[in-house]
């Protein structure tokens, strides 16, 4: 059975500055989010944080 973390991710995109808060799931050494593209068709360049 894997132990998973529900965490809230602030994601940042560093082309056009969109900001995205969404929840997502910590597995060990990865968080998953299911985010795949900002609506300036980014795909590569964001910046993740996680929120308390």
């Amino acid at each position: 059975m894997f132990v998973t973390d529900r965490v809230k991710v602030r994601i940042r995109c560093r082309k056009c500055g969109e900001k995205f808060v969404l929840r997502g799931r910590r597995e060990k050494d990865k968080i998953e989010t299911g985010f795949k593209m900002c609506i300036c068709s980014n795909r590569d360049d964001f910046e993740m944080d996680l929120e308390a």
